[in-house]
């Protein structure tokens, strides 16, 4: 089995720790490890090194080699421009040999929480002995939900398809990616329904025929790219093309419209922390203050105080806030408005903050 991580996203609802040049997969945000490293360590012992890539953008390639390098150079995948997962993959296909489209991979994010470990790798034992047995399903991971979120997607668990002996396998007769609240609350009440972790498995025989029937301008790139393989000119056709590819998500363009999806439930502590709101109830008990750095505090209650240990923060009768401080920037939002920290990064765009971004 071979691994394809993502480490190209900027995480911006993690601002202002989260930056352009140096966005979440590559911060300390749960341990004393990164994101990505603690995302690699994870797959380390079930997946053979040489069989591990990770794809980014061009601006964090050395910064993928800086955190992780014991990685093969030739296993960065460098992406000429930004753009959506199926991109990710078929430049990620262009690079494997033509036996290894039928054996499975293992396609997820850099910056995701996974608190138990051990469930997470039993999981993927079984899905890719899953995926051997029926090379025809694309595998999802799902996690049983706890609160209506909107930012992520939603499986419906069918009828059993196999049994093996770290759990059931279902059919997945519905998906929905991102619904809204009245949607999502209606899915948390229905027992049948689980988070989209965004951890999938499948084969590249699957996939690149799916792409191929859902997004063909972005398959007929990629067959572009192939065949400038080993040409001088390769850089320039291979910018050209992946620029030119559609900005397509895998989760609309492929899972929501492809009819053999399977799912494997797993408890396993996930979260894609998402917001500074969700990785305080991630690492800290309701109502209890979360500190990371040095702060005092006076009658102060479910407060996340986050900053460098050579700055002291300090609160005196406040409640629900989240206050961040780097270098340069003092963050200070409500923790039921942390979401909205996206909308105070695109202001900062439109005013041309750029040394804030």
């Amino acid at each position: 089995m071979k691994a394809l991580i993502l480490a190209g996203g900027k995480g911006t609802r993690l601002w202002p720790l989260s930056r352009k040049f140096k966005p979440k997969q590559f911060q300390k945000l749960v341990s004393e490890k990164t994101m990505i490293q603690e995302t690699f360590d994870r797959i380390l012992p079930l997946i053979d090194i040489n069989d591990i890539y990770v794809a980014t953008n061009k601006q964090y390639t050395d910064e993928v080699k800086k955190e992780l390098p014991n990685l093969f150079q030739k296993n960065i995948i460098s992406e000429p421009v930004s753009r959506e997962r199926i991109a990710s993959l078929l430049l990620f296909f262009s690079r494997l040999k033509p036996e290894d489209f039928s054996e499975p991979v293992i396609f997820l994010p850099s910056d995701h929480l996974i608190k138990d470990v051990e469930k997470f790798k039993k999981a993927v034992l079984t899905a890719e002995q899953f995926i051997k047995e029926n090379p025809e399903q694309l595998l999802l991971l799902g996690e049983k939900p706890n609160f209506p979120d909107t930012g992520l997607g939603y499986i419906k668990m069918g009828e059993p398809l196999a049994e093996y002996k770290n759990g059931k396998i279902h059919k997945v007769p519905f998906f929905k990616e991102k619904p809204n609240l009245e949607r999502a609350t209606a899915f948390v009440n229905d027992k049948t329904f689980l988070w989209n972790v965004g951890i999938f498995i499948f084969t590249p025989a699957l996939i690149e025929k799916l792409i191929k029937r859902f997004v063909p301008a972005s398959y007929e790139r990629y067959e572009n790219i192939k065949k400038a393989a080993g040409q001088a000119d390769f850089k320039e056709i291979l910018e050209k093309e992946y620029s030119e590819m559609e900005n397509a998500s895998f989760d609309y363009s492929i899972v929501e419209k492809y009819e053999n999806n399977a799912v494997l439930p797993i408890s396993m502590g996930w979260s894609d922390i998402g917001s500074w709101s969700v990785l305080k109830d991630c690492l800290s008990e309701p109502d209890k203050n979360l500190v990371k750095g040095n702060y005092i505090e006076v009658g102060s209650q479910n407060v996340m105080a986050y900053g460098p240990a050579d700055k002291l923060i300090t609160s005196v009768g406040v409640k629900d806030l989240i206050i961040v401080v780097t270098d340069d920037i003092v963050m200070v939002c409500h923790k039921d408005d942390s979401q909205r920290i996206k909308e105070l990064v695109k202001k900062l765009e439109k005013n041309q903050e750029m040394k804030f971004l």
